[in-house]
């Protein structure tokens, strides 16, 4: 029983009910945003992870109080049939935090998920862009109507920064300083961070942000509350968001003939992190700047390439291009 007394579910009995979760899962995710933290996106992939749980229980006939470690293997065991190890881990990850919160909390005695085994997940990242690729997207980009304004600035601004494609859609106004060259971004825990901005990306947001660009496409008045302030923004006049990101990155990635499965704004992100290395960047500084909160996070961008290894082999090694074979 809780220290608050007992909780009934919202939807404990009767059909069940898609996005509408136990008054047990409301409060974590509501703990989850007052006591950790946690960004909008965050609570909403929770969300849609323990909507899913709670589904197949509720088939079931089980709830959040009734179900067993061995009931979890079951669904883990199920989930693993048609969904990737990463989502599958993902999912347990919060399914685990949701029960020890439980037990934490008093509604329930045991934590069911305390003996179940991880989800291992394949070690790997996607494949950098060249920087001759990045420059065939950013060139991509022609035009100077305030579209064409908007995604140079925020293609430079992505590759420049290393920025999560969250924090970019989330940027404001007050959040680029152009003369000093500065951003400041919200990453994951709502934690913040000052990067600093190419001389390109620079010129690339102030040609948005003048008279050309941005003005065209003003909050309206409909727009929510802060989108006044957005700096990226959709033709409607409301704060970019990540959906419409990711297209543009996409589409921009077809006109320069870039495989569109290789691209995603995370690839971008990941292309930075590894130009700045291959030229010389200390791993410590790569870190601040994609904001990682542990430097082996950013030590996986320091895989060499095939082709960089192949390049500093024929430069540095002796007898890689001196003499003929024998």
């Amino acid at each position: 029983m809780s220290r608050r007394g007992p909780v009934a579910s919202a939807r404990s009995e009767g059909a069940w009910d898609e996005g509408l979760l136990p008054l047990e899962a409301e409060e974590f995710l509501s703990w989850m945003a007052a006591e950790r933290g946690r960004s909008a996106n965050t609570l909403a992939a929770y969300r849609r992870d323990l909507d899913g749980y709670w589904r197949w229980m509720h088939e079931r006939g089980l709830d959040l109080t009734s179900v067993a470690g061995t009931d979890i293997e079951a669904f883990v065991a199920r989930r693993r049939t048609s969904a990737a190890p990463a989502s599958v881990a993902r999912q347990l990850a919060a399914i685990r935090m949701l029960h020890r919160f439980l037990a934490e909390e008093g509604h329930r005695s045991d934590d069911p998920t305390g003996d179940l085994d991880g989800v291992r997940v394949p070690a790997g990242l996607p494949k950098p862009l060249s920087e001759a690729e990045v420059a065939s997207l950013l060139d991509a980009v022609t035009g100077s109507d305030p579209v064409a304004l908007r995604d140079r600035a925020m293609l430079e601004f992505l590759y420049a920064t290393g920025a999560r494609i969250s924090e970019v859609c989330g940027l404001s106004i007050g959040d680029v300083d152009l003369e000093h060259r500065t951003a400041r971004l919200y990453g994951k825990g709502a934690k913040e961070r000052l990067v600093p901005v190419g001389r390109i990306a620079v010129a690339a947001m102030a040609d948005w942000l003048g008279e050309g660009g941005r003005r065209h496409l003003e909050p309206a008045r409909w727009a929510r509350r802060g989108d006044a302030e957005a700096i990226f923004l959709n033709q409607r006049g409301g704060r970019m968001s990540r959906q419409l990101a990711w297209s543009v990155v996409k589409s921009y990635g077809r006109r320069a003939g870039i495989d569109e499965g290789h691209l995603s704004p995370h690839v971008l992100r990941h292309s930075c992190a590894t130009h700045l290395l291959e030229h010389g960047a200390d791993l410590r500084v790569v870190q601040e700047l994609l904001g990682h909160a542990s430097v082996s996070t950013t030590q996986v961008y320091t895989k060499v390439s095939p082709e960089r290894l192949l390049q500093v082999y024929r430069t540095a090694h002796p007898r890689a291009t001196k003499g003929r074979a024998r």
